[in-house]
């Protein structure tokens, strides 16, 4: 023992730089700079200085929205369509997504990597597309019908939830699934009876978290005339009726900030652990949440009175066969690839500066926004509170209303386009950053704090580290995000890709519209690529 102790110790290996983490953090950095070289430097006059009276207007309404009753009379009815194009949108992607995990399922395929990729690429082309766009090429097949807007949020919706799913699936305890398939069970039912159980928490909380999206994407849908909350905010908008538009702001941060708090409160219930008794017992909260969300597709189904004879209806198959006959071939031409190439840059530009954007103010609001462990002054529980008030707001505006607000300031361009989606993605990422807070170990602040440390400098020592991989991990799931929504703002003339596709649309030129729609499909799924390997990097 005496030897032992009096053995020198073994040196400390040394410390090593992370090759990979830096070249893709210098990729980053580049990245941004050429953005930002792309749409401020390069771009000409950018700053409106004649609107900044609208926009003092427009603020200064904040304080004093319409509280009419024929006014709040519409605004009740609007929530009920945005309400029930969610839940419908929502239990029509958990139902694809039910149905398509096992097929996109690493288990499923076991060794044939090549049907498990084929599976994986179909999810490419609804998962490319925004739910804009998807509404917009179904209005051309079904007219204006509900399903329009169940279909949009549906479909795209659908293909994410079958990913995420599969995901789930695979990481689950493989041990009861390998007995199963011992004692001679085929991989689907063993799937079903052996993964399924373990994982059916994670799967319900996730249905739950696409609700809450749900809820956003209806109010952009309403926006392009789909009815519902963002139908009567465009309608206001483009009267001017500043106050009214306040009124309908409030009203959906209401609805957002509701289904927020009950999203959270099933994930955190769901993954709640559970000992003893409880664990083969029911959550009787759990199952009222699914009973209630039952009973809400119920009344949304009846409420926007669907019929699903419109979907196989001889008119919906003629409109559907001439829109795909005039689609094909799509234009292969040399002056749409080049202008496709373009606008594909500006894309790209855009995505990036806002998410940008985004972290720079998480990196700022997440501390305050993070609710605070143990005791805590009222002061900082109060700056807390409308920080994260301040992040409900702009996550509940949608993007093509912060565009438009950035245009009274801003000439129209890809700038405003990327500050918009700078701003939404902010209020999302925010949120995030904050959750991701809360959980770091409060060992390291507190050992800083009783060091000396300020508050500032504990949280940047003690916090920050911990914290930064999560949110950078985040941060890049968003960048894939971006870009479709960046489809969804360019259609308002921000720029980019969706401004091409608007523009060829508005003139039936369906094989150039083929054409920017499988470009759009090929620059979501290559983002996807980049954002996956730069996440396996961080972890």
């Amino acid at each position: 023992m005496t030897a032992l102790l009096d053995r020198p110790a073994a040196p400390a290996p040394p410390l090593r730089r992370d090759r990979r983490r830096w070249g893709w953090g210098l990729a980053a950095a580049a990245l941004v700079g050429w953005s930002l070289t792309g749409t401020l430097v390069f771009g000409g006059d950018a700053l409106n200085p004649a609107g900044s009276a609208v926009l003092g207007r427009f603020a200064g309404a904040a304080l004093s929205p319409a509280l009419d009753a024929a006014f709040l009379s519409v605004l009740a009815t609007a929530t009920l369509v945005t309400v029930a194009y969610a839940a419908l949108g929502a239990g029509l992607a958990v139902l694809l997504g039910a149905l398509g995990a096992p097929l996109v399922s690493r288990t499923t395929w076991g060794r044939r990597r090549s049907g498990w990729w084929l599976a994986r690429g179909a999810l490419a082309l609804p998962r490319g597309l925004h739910e804009a766009v998807w509404a917009l090429l179904l209005l051309n097949v079904l007219g204006l019908d509900p399903w329009v807007g169940v279909l949009a949020i549906g479909l795209p919706y659908g293909a994410v939830t079958a990913k995420v799913f599969a995901d789930l699936l695979d990481e689950a305890p493989r041990g009861p699934y390998e007995a199963l398939l011992a004692t001679g069970a085929g991989r689907l039912p063993a799937a079903l009876y052996g993964l399924l159980p373990a994982a059916a928490g994670g799967l319900l909380s996730y249905a739950f978290y696409r609700l809450e999206c749900a809820v956003r994407s209806a109010a952009v849908l309403g926006l392009i005339g789909a009815g519902g909350l963002g139908y009567q905010l465009s309608l206001s908008f483009a009267s001017l009726r500043w106050p009214q538009v306040w009124t309908a702001v409030y009203a959906l941060a209401l609805l957002c900030l509701a289904a927020d708090a009950a999203g959270r409160a099933v994930r955190r219930r769901a993954g709640a652990p559970r000992s003893g008794g409880d664990v083969h017992r029911r959550d009787p909260v759990l199952t009222g949440a699914v009973a209630g969300s039952v009973a809400l597709v119920a009344w949304s189904w009846w409420y926007l009175a669907l019929s699903p004879a419109t979907l196989v209806s001889a008119r919906t198959r003629d409109d559907l066969g001439f829109v795909l006959a005039a689609a094909w071939p799509p234009d292969a031409s040399a002056g749409l690839l080049a202008d496709i190439g373009a606008r594909s840059v500006e894309t790209v530009q855009m995505s990036v500066l806002a998410i940008a954007v985004a972290v720079a103010g998480a990196a700022l609001l997440a501390g305050l926004a993070a609710r605070p462990a143990g005791t805590a002054s009222a002061a900082r529980r109060l700056v807390g509170a409308l920080v994260r008030v301040l992040l409900l707001l702009l996550r509940a505006v949608p993007p093509p209303v912060w565009a438009l607000v950035l245009l009274f300031v801003l000439l129209p361009g890809v700038l405003p386009g990327a500050l918009a989606l700078g701003v939404y993605t902010l209020g999302v990422l925010g949120r995030l950053a904050a959750e991701v807070t809360e959980e770091a170990d409060p060992r390291p602040r507190a050992a800083l704090r009783a060091l000396g440390a300020r508050p500032a400098g504990a949280w940047l020592f003690g916090v920050l580290p911990q914290a930064a991989g999560p949110v950078l991990a985040l941060a890049l799931y968003r960048w894939e995000v971006a870009i479709r929504d960046t489809v969804l703002v360019g259609l308002l003339g921000a720029g980019g890709l969706g401004a091409l596709l608007a523009s060829r649309m508005a003139a039936f030129d369906w094989p150039a519209v083929a054409t920017v729609l499988a470009a759009i499909v090929v620059l979501t799924f290559v983002v996807d690529l980049l954002s996956d390997r730069a996440r396996s990097a961080l972890r």
